[in-house]
């Protein structure tokens, strides 16, 4: 009989870390881990795994451009990730490539090649893709190529309806970086229910049950642990050590929020965005763009600091 939160939340939400520390994954057994460029970078300063940074580099070989030890070195992780988790793990492209369709399909196909080098099937891969209209649309191309991806970033409903259109097996919705969109322009805080994170997992995640769509929905980005327990039921949620040990030290008890059955008898109308479409609905959306465009600028400002690093240690 589970006790504490944590154990409870996994009866009906997958558990997945949100973080490139491995000591973290051990201690709550989660089934799926994300990583970014942040987390990474995070992660690579730390002495403890200087030693996988000097592995992505000789692995690489002498002189490889920097892109690909980069990709070496999210996969090196992701490698040591998967000793440790029995799901998947998620690696993400790099976000300078945010608006190339193209450069991020074959980018992709380079990390998915990293993984079956190493014999890892790409059915314990996802690829992390922003969820611009070419994010979007190169996710497609590549389910079809038998790669699975998660759309990150995600911020809006149009995006979401636009990834479930497209098939994409899993998305990312950002929980907390909407909560402080709207506290920062509210001038006040949002709790329980109430806070616009949470209302727009709920709102996703009912629309995808509702019409029967099989993209996963897994909340991330959370700022507090109100906002887990507001989501539980939720297919997936990511979550930060930090809150992972506060679920873990609570034995509350923990309410179903989300619920299929619930979803499939809501009153909805279902929606369809073509690239016109889903460029305007964004740009109505001051947080969803805001949002996402910051995001892509940090996420990419730290992959150049990762090349930094890597230069440093090149000598």
């Amino acid at each position: 009989m589970p006790t504490n939160q944590l154990d409870q939340l996994k009866q009906f939400t997958k558990v997945v870390a949100d973080t490139g520390d491995f000591a973290s994954m051990k201690e709550f057994a989660p089934q799926d881990a994300t990583t970014n460029p942040s987390l990474i970078l995070k992660a690579a300063a730390m002495p403890d795994y200087a030693h996988l940074v000097d592995q992505a580099i000789r692995d690489s070989g002498a002189g490889a451009p920097l892109g690909q030890v980069i990709d070496r070195l999210l996969v090196v992780f992701g490698l040591e990730i998967l000793k440790i988790v029995p799901g998947r793990v998620s690696s993400e492209v790099d976000a300078r490539l945010s608006f190339d369709r193209d450069a991020t399909v074959a980018k992709a196909r380079d990390i998915i090649a990293l993984y079956a080098q190493a014999g890892i099937g790409r059915e314990r891969i996802l690829i992390k893709i922003a969820s611009t209209w070419e994010g979007i649309k190169a996710a497609e191309q590549l389910r079809r190529d038998g790669i699975n991806c998660n759309l990150t970033l995600l911020f809006s409903f149009a995006q979401a309806v636009a990834c479930a259109e497209g098939g994409i097996r899993l998305i990312s919705p950002f929980v907390g970086r909407i909560l402080d969109w709207h506290k920062k322009n509210a001038g006040r805080d949002f709790a329980g229910a109430e806070d616009p994170g949470v209302k727009s997992v709920t709102q996703i995640y009912t629309y995808y049950k509702k019409f029967g769509y099989a993209t996963e929905v897994m909340g991330a980005s959370f700022r507090n642990k109100s906002e887990i327990l507001e989501l539980a039921g939720c297919d997936l949620l990511t979550i930060a050590p930090a809150l992972l040990a506060e679920l873990k030290a609570s034995t509350d008890p923990i309410v179903r929020k989300l619920d299929p059955a619930a979803a499939a008898a809501a009153d909805l109308q279902k929606v369809s965005f073509d690239e016109k479409s889903f460029r305007f609905a964004l740009n109505e959306d001051a947080m969803a763009t805001e949002k996402t465009a910051e995001g892509i600028r940090l996420f990419s400002a730290d992959i150049v600091k990762l090349e930094q690093l890597i230069r440093q240690k090149r000598g």
